[in-house]
């Protein structure tokens, strides 16, 4: 038989905001039960809402003495007795699938509705309001009978995808249904039965603010139990009844922290201006309280603080505790945050940060890490941002897409991959191949390149590796998933898993070496595809886009890293924050957007729509967070943190925190101003030291402006004519390219750009112009196109790109063949680019040019011609810096190109093939060649002076500071007016 209930426990009781919640839950329970039986308090059931909550009261019950614990239950764990009579849930992603596949055949019927890539993420934006529906009790017909005739089409569309909600939710109670609902469902079979039977030991509900409908309702129905309680967190007991009525009142005031309690025991008839306390414990600062009380006033009332603001006192006691730190952007912040942190350990306290803003929190760590502090981060690490998870993304990357070089050493080199004994030469090669595709290409890797580059790789010495295997591996792994189209979801998750699998292993196919599920991320990822593959067959095929969003959507967990936290500092999401303490809290990213968080978009109801059907208002979510912001400022001590601006924006600071400054602003016979003069200036010695934290110990000088004097036997003796302009113009350039023997390398991911643009250009020329006199003039338009065509099918693997080459060719084809017939007028070319080359005995030099295009009289004289997909160069600037031209022709007239010998040049011009066509020849006659050769001989002889420098940026053409080499130079820490810092280098 069970006993009767020892203590009188009933309805709603309030611990004030900065309380120790779990002690204060303890303390109240242990004076309840003082003077019971040891047996009585192991007959309540106590239900919170964290499983660290619940670790927390047990620790707290630990420190002694022994007794008897309560039980202890989440609330998600409500009504487990009634389970059994309750079908088993739905998984959430055979719901999401099933919802998907509707929504699909809906856009096949209807295409103008949205994309069909789109319906998975749809489908889970449709599964998260069907989930709030079924949480607050609102049916599919409440959804159906909203009136959107006034309405845009928007809405009527939304209805129609809405409606697929009564064909998801089966009618049958007995059918399986939604977690959501099925919580809902299990709470009202147990409000029934207490209200036949109600149970006789203690049930309490502590730390929950009855946010969701489910929770709520059975909040209600244990503190109308004749032995239930409710316990609430801070509860603000500076308001004053009229306020608390406001709140409920219409319109009710949604957003304010205190709102939710006020619904409550209005729903309980009970008065919240009068809740019984339920233990003797005050707040950290009971002056701190009613200043923030006041600050969030409803709006509508804030008047008040002109008449009740006086009634505060002095304000500098209330604010003792707060420090404000106003960072100039958010790194700042994050460093002024991990000092304070490491101060706190440092002095011997107990340290959180509470913040929703993530990006805050990983900077944060990042920044701790550097002494060593690994912080308690109450919400892990996103799986799809673990080694395991990014694994898995970059290999459905590769679904329906070509593999580029970039995707390739991503993989080749993720930490999972080839993990086995042979890691270290995989590395290798993959670094080889990298240099390879780098230097060479492709940009789109195919078996050719990848066996071409493996037997170039060979090593030459007995018992060297072969590559050629390893390569195989990579082709048979990485290759051929560009084929994927629209596939069952079944064969694509196999696909995705396989693949891993196989990258894991390795080359040498050792499945001793598959570790890449063994991990907790790697659990995780496996344990999510694994329920996907177990789900798949509710889902529709779907193409790889569409397979790549589910993905999405099922890794968003969080995982913890299996590793020893220092518990001292902690990391906490608004949720654990509510329920827990700290000696030292600091609220980060008091900023609009993330204190409160921006609303997500709700693409199916609008706010009168959701007001209409009864589900959560937006204001309620901020009232929410509001009470976060409230519990959290009445810790013993707080830091309120923001940064002034984000990238390039200014931010607004929270409503919150600008609501408190404002107030404190408007009460200078209370000290309002000093003291947050004082809270500033606590802040700003974190800011400064964050910011002297990268400044170095001593004032360096700025690098000056280079001018290396290299020895002259270590100077180039022979240069092409393209880098004659670059000797002119930037002589550090020459010197890192040709004596230190520096090439930059390519970025992996290539975009096309002005080299492959010329270098297209000049295969087209290549091969049209030979064949221009033999075609008809109704014929060559047409040849050169298809030539064009042919070119860039071979040659450009980016799509884009090609067609939008071809449709430059194609506006240019007219004038260039109008033009060129007067060219083979004068002359025949010469077939493809000539190579000519100059050697000049004194001082002895070697001048190379490769032309584009060399045409011959009749009478044998050159004319000389080079492409130009940009500007050409004007005569002035060819006088002077782009000799290319002018010293093409020294060489023709000197040493002459290909199998022909020296000859006058009758002409040499630059054909622009550029967005506006156009033609420049070369200066011959203001610039003979005789004249350009021996201004070519001065400046050979000048770098043949052993105290010349190769000055970097001696005649740029533009300020820009563009180039391959001016980081070596130390650009930016000179300008254009500096002299000169001549060194001798290699003597």
């Amino acid at each position: 038989m069970t006993a009767a209930a020892p203590v009188d426990l009933r309805g709603l009781y309030a611990v004030p905001p900065g309380v120790d919640f779990p002690r204060a839950l303890v303390d109240g329970l242990l004076a309840r039960f003082d003077g019971t039986p040891p047996e009585a308090l192991a007959r309540a059931t106590v239900y919170v809402n964290t499983r660290r909550m619940e670790r927390r009261i047990t620790e707290l019950f630990a420190e002694g003495p022994p007794r008897l614990l309560p039980r202890l239950r989440l609330i998600t764990d409500i009504g487990q007795e009634s389970a059994a009579a309750l079908p088993p849930p739905v998984p959430g992603l055979r719901r999401r699938l099933q919802l998907a596949r509707l929504i699909e055949a809906l856009i096949a019927a209807e295409p103008d509705l949205a994309p069909r890539d789109a319906a998975f993420d749809l489908a889970t934006s449709l599964a998260a309001l069907m989930d709030e529906m079924q949480g607050e009790g609102v049916i599919h017909e409440d959804i159906a009978a909203l009136d959107v005739t006034d309405l845009s089409g928007h809405w009527a569309r939304s209805q129609k995808f809405l409606a697929l909600i009564g064909q998801t939710v089966a009618p049958d109670p007995s059918a399986p249904t939604d977690t959501e609902a099925r919580q809902r469902r299990m709470v009202e079979l147990l409000a029934d039965r207490w209200a036949d039977a109600p149970p006789t030991d203690p049930v309490i509900v502590a730390g929950s603010t009855g946010s969701r409908g489910a929770t709520a309702l059975f909040m209600r129905a244990v503190a109308g139990l004749p032995c239930g309680a409710v316990v609430l967190p801070g509860v603000d007991a500076h308001m004053p009844p009229d306020i608390w009525a406001r709140l409920v009142a219409d319109p009710p005031q949604e957003d304010h922290p205190q709102y939710r309690f006020a619904a409550l025991a209005r729903a309980l008839g009970q008065n919240p201006a009068t809740l019984r306390e339920w233990a003797p414990v005050s707040a950290p600062s009971p002056a701190r309280n009613a200043l923030v009380s006041l600050a969030l006033r409803p709006a509508p009332v804030t008047d008040g603080w002109r008449r009740d603001g006086p009634s505060l006192g002095d304000l500098t006691a209330a604010t003792a505790g707060l420090s404000l730190i106003e960072a100039p952007d958010p790194r700042f912040e994050a460093m002024a945050i991990a000092l304070r942190l490491r101060a706190a350990l440092e002095d011997g306290q107990t340290a959180a940060l509470i913040t929703p803003d993530r990006m805050l929190t990983r900077r944060v760590a990042a920044t701790l890490d550097r002494w060593g502090i690994e912080p308690d981060d109450s919400a892990g690490e996103p799986l799809r941002q673990t080694a395991a998870g990014r694994l898995v993304r970059h290999v459905a990357d590769l679904f329906g897409q070509r593999l580029t070089g970039a995707a390739l050493i991503v993989l080749l080199k993720h930490p999972m991959v080839h993990a086995g004994s042979g890691r270290n030469q995989h590395l290798k090669w993959a670094r080889d191949l990298e240099r390879r595709l780098r230097r060479q290409g492709p940009p789109f890797p195919d078996a050719a390149a990848l066996a071409d580059w493996a037997r170039g790789a060979r090593g030459s010495a007995p018992g060297a590796p072969d590559p050629v295997p390893w390569a195989e591996w990579v082709a048979a792994t990485c290759l051929g998933h560009e084929w994927i189209g629209v596939a069952p979801l079944a064969d694509l998750t196999e696909t995705l898993m396989t693949t891993v699998e196989a990258l894991a292993i390795g080359a040498d196919g050792d499945h001793a070496t598959l570790k890449v599920w063994a991990d907790p991320d790697g659990r995780a990822a496996h344990k999510a595809l694994s329920d996907l593959l177990a789900e798949a067959d509710h889902g529709a095929p779907m193409a790889p886009p569409a397979f790549r969003a589910v993905l999405e959507s099922i890794m968003g967990g969080e995982v913890r890293e299996p590793v020893t936290p220092d518990p001292r500092v902690m990391i906490w999401g608004t949720l654990e924050a509510r329920v827990q303490g700290a000696d030292l809290v600091i609220l980060g990213s008091l900023n609009d957007g993330s204190w409160p968080e921006m609303p997500s978009p709700d693409p199916w109801l609008n706010r009168r729509m959701r007001r209409d059907a009864g589900l959560l208002l937006p204001e309620r979510r901020i009232g929410l967070s509001a009470h976060d912001f409230q519990q959290a400022i009445a810790a013993p001590e707080v830091v309120l943190s923001r940064a002034r601006r984000d990238g390039e924006a200014e931010t607004v600071a929270s409503r919150w925190l600008n609501r408190l400054v404002n107030l404190m602003d408007g009460l200078p016979d209370q000290s309002g101003p000093a003291a947050l003069a004082e809270m500033r200036a606590r802040g700003a010695r974190w800011t400064a030291l964050a910011q002297a934290m990268d400044r170095p110990a001593a004032t360096l000088p700025p690098a000056p402006r280079p001018s290396p004097v290299p020895p002259v036997a270590h100077r180039p003796r022979a240069l092409p004519v393209t880098d004659v302009e670059r000797l002119i113009r930037d002589p550090y350039e020459v010197y890192a390219k040709r004596i230190l023997r520096l090439r930059p390398l390519d970025p992996l991911h290539r975009d096309p750009d002005a080299r492959d643009r010329g270098r297209v250009l000049h295969l087209v020329m290549e091969r049209f112009v030979p064949d221009f006199a033999t075609l008809l003039p109704a014929e060559r338009e047409e040849r050169l196109m298809q030539l064009a065509q042919e070119v860039l099918e071979t040659e450009v693997p980016w799509p884009a790109a090609r067609r939008m080459w071809l449709a430059r060719i194609a506006r240019i084809a007219e004038p260039f063949l109008a033009d060129e017939e007067a060219r083979h007028a004068l002359g025949h070319p010469m077939t493809g680019e000539q190579k000519g080359t100059l050697d000049i005995p004194a001082p002895k030099f070697t001048l190379t040019a490769k032309a584009d295009r060399v045409d011959m009289t009749a009478d044998g004289a050159y004319l000389l011609y080079d492409y130009k997909t940009g500007s050409p160069p004007t005569a002035p600037q060819q006088k002077q810096f782009a000799k290319q031209l002018l010293l093409e022709a020294v060489i023709a007239e000197q040493a002459g190109f290909g199998d022909a010998g020296p000859a006058p040049v009758l002409r040499a011009e630059y054909i622009g093939l550029g967005a506006t066509p156009k033609v420049v020849a070369a200066p011959l006659a203001d610039a003979p060649p005789a004249d350009v050769l021996a201004e070519f001989l001065e400046l050979v002889r000048r770098y043949d002076d052993p105290d010349t420098g190769y000055t970097a940026q001696s005649a740029p053409e533009t300020d820009s500071f563009d180039g391959d080499y001016l980081h070596l130079a130390r650009a930016g820490e000179w300008d254009l007016s500096d002299t000169p810092g001549r060194e001798k280098v290699g003597h």
